[in-house]
């Protein structure tokens, strides 16, 4: 048997068939888009396109719906694991998941990630956390590391004043409801493999009732961050990956 040979310059690389053709608003270098990308080539890749629906709330990731080409609802700020939750109870056989940054998963949305995790609601959250607040000035998350200067830290995260940078993906794993978190990113190709591969098995949860599903990844703000694309990302792998580490936190 001959073992077929592929010319690389005969391998033609598609848009993902669910991402429309508008022309995305985020900043260049921002990790939103690689995400999107991903998203949109698994519901494709699973046939799922007419079960999807998405919730997005405030934040930079609130024009999701604008790329996406599959069903989705806007929720208010912090709202978007109760509003999938309802949307879940109504439709079981769809597949729901949301997409938020972590000023609103970990600081207005607090209490409704923690429940409905905690419900085990067979959903799948999808957490950018860039450890600020990108769409709204650059302010300070519940994310942003010690000593991380920001709008409103301009000296940088104070312990004392502002408390110890906040990792709800490590607390989320202890509640039973969960039954998958992996912490990834998107900064090289390697990274995107992998992340595609966890946002595929999430949704392969959500749809097999395992419970709730939460994919983080872990990501940049150069414009946040004032700092170039390439330096954002050298920064992130120094500075972020050591406090939120990469990595399978459950599975069952």
């Amino acid at each position: 048997m001959e073992t077929q040979i592929i010319d690389p310059k005969n391998v033609v690389y598609e848009k993902p068939k669910l991402m429309n053709d508008n022309k995305m608003h985020y900043c260049p270098g921002c990790s939103h888009g690689v995400v999107h990308k991903l998203i949109a080539e698994v519901i494709d890749e699973m046939g799922v396109a007419e079960k999807a629906i998405g919730i997005a709330p405030v934040g930079c990731a609130v024009f999701a719906y604008k790329y996406i080409d599959i069903d989705w609802q806007e929720a208010a700020h912090g709202r978007a694991p109760a509003l999938a939750t309802a949307i879940n109870r109504l439709w079981p056989e769809n597949l729901v998941f949301t997409y938020q940054g972590d000023g609103d998963l970990a600081a207005i949305g607090t209490a409704e990630t923690i429940h409905a995790c905690n419900r085990g609601e067979n959903i799948t959250i999808i957490f950018i956390n860039n450890a600020i607040y990108g769409m709204t000035g650059g302010q300070m998350a519940p994310t942003t590391l010690l000593h991380q200067k920001t709008s409103t830290s301009p000296d940088g995260r104070d312990q004392r004043m502002a408390g110890h940078p906040l990792n709800i993906t490590d607390m989320l794993a202890q509640l039973p409801g969960v039954c998958y978190i992996n912490r990834t990113a998107v900064h090289d190709m390697a990274h995107i493999t992998r992340t595609k591969r966890a946002i595929r098995k999430a949704f392969e949860n959500t749809q097999a009732k395992k419970g709730t599903s939460i994919v983080e990844v872990v990501s940049t703000c150069n414009a946040g961050w004032k700092m170039t694309p390439a330096a954002a990302n050298d920064w992130m792998v120094e500075n972020m990956f050591p406090v939120y580490p990469l990595g399978v936190l459950k599975d069952e």
